[in-house]
């Protein structure tokens, strides 16, 4: 197989149901990019954070192997960066020829020795580490604290602290995908001009919070025709405490006629990434190289959008933040193009895919597992059954796992109730079952199978044997009963577990 050009777009908080036909986002090019692709509509983040999810899609690995679990720059972040023995699949493929171009956001580390250039890149834009200083953020408050709050229907207020601005309207915003973009279309004919393959990175920061873009994409859509989500009529009664203070306390706030506008500029903000991508899109055909090109649209995590009554991402475990588009075009390499695949994958999936393209030899662990014979229209019959999720909170922690198959889900909240739901009966995630006894089967089934990739993960959450912490309904000794369990495989050591 000739080693493909490869080039990655990647948004930020983005939902995966923002690409699907039936949705109102208007995305004339990624649809179109659909029909000549194939489209994974069960892509998941390993947790619905930034700084995770981004180390998974470059290392192929969790955040119990990768070390990053919460945003890196702040003073609760576990660890700052990566474990330094982590390896990065684009190492693996500039040592494989290839030549690599960032540019957009990075949000891996907070250290200056862990920037893409670290990792095999060509810097197209300059990248520092940050680590924020707590005294200067306490002065900040001091300072704000003799301001009158903000105000306006697009304003969220929590007394005490600083207001948050939801939505708003204003022209050539984010002004940093501006750059972005700038970037790319510079950098594309440059690749193309060359005699290697090629990586070419391009992050975008839409359509992370506030929702701000140009009127005129506000203006495609209507605020009348803008319905809410069905899971907005949830009273989080039966859901951890957690997530009905927020609602309550933060976006309840809101309303029906704010959160239809943020969902509506949303919306807005997915139709100006959609046109940015077609203008690299056009460029690339004008290369020459559509046909050599594998093109990924993806995000790292979604966001809740009206979900439940809430927006942005992060603990609540609701499948608006976890699901991510992906849409994968390579007219050379993908069979029997218009396809959806409907299977279960990760965004440590990525990494091994690009290795085994590439061809780089290697033979490190991997977390995720290439779906290269999906490219090629052949489902392996060994291929997972379900997806897992490793959160150890954000700015305050809260340890959370989950399992999704395509019937049930399972949330383990070390801060609170835990979550069942029955997804077939339930697609939107209303009814807590977890107190349910008729559920208890099914109930035990997914915790196994999460105490099992514990295991296979290395996952201190299943060796703490602490009392006051081992609060699951069944433990991990759930991982290694009857058949299944006796057939679990040894689990890759992870050097990094007593780090």
């Amino acid at each position: 197989m000739t080693k493909p050009n490869i080039l990655i777009v990647m948004t930020d908080h983005q939902r995966w149901d923002t690409v699907l036909p039936e949705n109102p986002c208007i995305s004339p090019n990624i649809e179109a990019m659909a029909r000549e692709g194939v489209r994974f509509d069960n892509m998941h983040a390993p947790m619905a954070h930034c700084c995770p999810a981004r180390a998974s899609f470059m290392s192929g690995l969790y955040p119990s192997r990768h070390g990053v679990w919460n945003n890196v720059c702040n003073a609760f972040a576990i660890n700052r960066g990566p474990h330094r023995d982590v390896r990065m699949f684009s190492e693996d493929l500039a040592d494989a020829g290839y030549d690599l171009a960032y540019c957009g956001k990075w949000h891996v580390s907070a250290y200056d020795d862990q920037t893409p250039k670290n990792y095999g890149w060509r810097e197209l834009m300059r990248y520092r580490g940050n680590i924020q200083d707590e005294g200067a953020k306490w002065e900040k408050i001091r300072a704000a604290a003799a301001m009158p709050d903000e105000e306006g229907d697009d304003v969220v207020i929590m007394p005490g602290y600083h207001c948050h601005r939801l939505y708003g309207a204003a022209d050539g915003a984010p002004s940093s995908d501006e750059r972005t973009t700038d970037l790319a279309l510079a950098e594309l004919p440059r690749l193309a001009a060359g005699d290697k393959p090629w990586c070419l990175y391009v992050g975008w920061n839409s359509p992370h919070a506030p929702y701000v873009t140009d009127q005129k994409y506000i203006d495609m859509y209507d605020l009348d025709d803008t319905e809410l989500p069905p899971s907005y009529a949830d009273d989080m009664e039966d859901k951890p405490d957690y997530y009905k203070k927020l609602r309550n306390r933060v976006f309840d706030q809101l309303g029906d006629v704010g959160t239809r506008e943020a969902i509506r500029h949303f919306r807005a903000m997915c139709t100006k990434i959609d046109h940015n991508f077609g203008r690299i899109l056009e460029l690339l055909g004008k290369t020459g190289q559509k046909d050599d090109t594998m093109v990924i649209f993806c995000a790292d995590h979604g966001d809740y959008v009206g979900d439940h009554g809430l927006f942005h991402k992060q603990v609540p475990s609701f499948r608006g933040a976890y699901r991510v588009p992906t849409v994968i075009r390579w007219p050379k390499g993908i069979k029997n193009p218009g396809r959806t695949v409907d299977d279960f994958f990760s965004l440590a999936d990525f990494a091994p895919t690009f290795c085994e393209l590439a061809g780089a030899q290697t033979d490190r662990y991997f977390t995720g597992r290439s779906f290269v014979p999906f490219l090629e229209d052949n489902r392996p019959d060994d291929w997972r059954e379900e997806v897992c999720t490793q959160c150890e909170g954000t700015e305050q922690m809260f340890s959370q796992r989950m399992v999704v198959t395509h019937t049930h889900k399972y949330v383990y909240n070390g801060f609170g109730r835990d979550e069942f739901y029955d997804l077939q009966a339930d697609p939107h995630e209303m009814v807590n079952l977890d107190s349910d006894p008729a559920y208890d089967d099914a109930k035990r089934d997914l915790v196994g199978r999460m105490w099992r990739f514990a295991y296979q993960e290395q996952d201190r959450l299943g060796s703490t044997q602490y009392i006051m912490v081992n609060t699951a309904q069944w433990g991990p000794k759930e991982a290694f009963r009857g058949e299944k369990g006796q057939n679990v495989p040894p689990a890759h050591p992870n050097p990094n577990m007593s780090s």
